[in-house]
């Protein structure tokens, strides 16, 4: 199955780290298609890779750029249906519906400001001013983090795709 990874990554880089990671269903089934196999599986797909000639190889480069195609296309329609069940909940008169990204924000900005601001100060008054030696609560900023991060757009994905696409 490498070789053939490595077939499919010098003429096919999109085919092959979709077919090699958790888009593997959706690659075999968009392949199966395109190359008539009567089975939608990465096995049956690489069984036909195996034995492609060159002429075959330059159609399975055109199957890639298919392929990218496909998931854009299906990338921008995913984000439009995002959009509008924001929209959707942004009309919400029910607070359980409108109001629970809003709680989840200004739950983490709380958070974030006791443990970057509130906390060093009362550290610091406490400890200067009182000589108390106890300890305060803490923040888990390794949940807080993950939270913040993911709701202000800034998660490692979110990240790679603004430097790769612009957008």
């Amino acid at each position: 199955m490498s070789g053939i990874t490595d077939i499919l990554k010098s003429v096919a880089p999109a085919l092959a780290t979709a077919l090699g990671g958790p888009l593997a269903g959706m690659a075999a089934t968009f392949l199966a298609g395109k190359l008539g196999l009567p089975q939608a599986s990465v096995e049956a797909v690489s069984a036909a890779v195996a034995g492609m000639s060159g002429a075959d190889l330059v159609r399975m480069k055109e199957l890639d750029v298919q392929f990218q195609t496909h998931m854009a296309d299906n990338g921008i329609a995913l984000d439009l249906a995002q959009i509008g069940t924001n929209t959707e909940e942004a009309k919400s008169a029910d607070r359980f519906v409108a109001g629970w990204r809003p709680f989840i924000g200004w739950v983490c900005g709380a958070g974030m400001a006791y443990a970057a601001i509130v906390l060093p100060v009362m550290e610091f008054v406490a400890t200067v001013g009182f000589s108390y030696a106890g300890d305060f609560p803490k923040v888990d900023w390794a949940i807080l983090g993950q939270v913040l991060l993911g709701i202000l757009g800034l998660g490692g994905m979110r990240t790679y795709e603004k430097t790769r696409n612009g957008k």
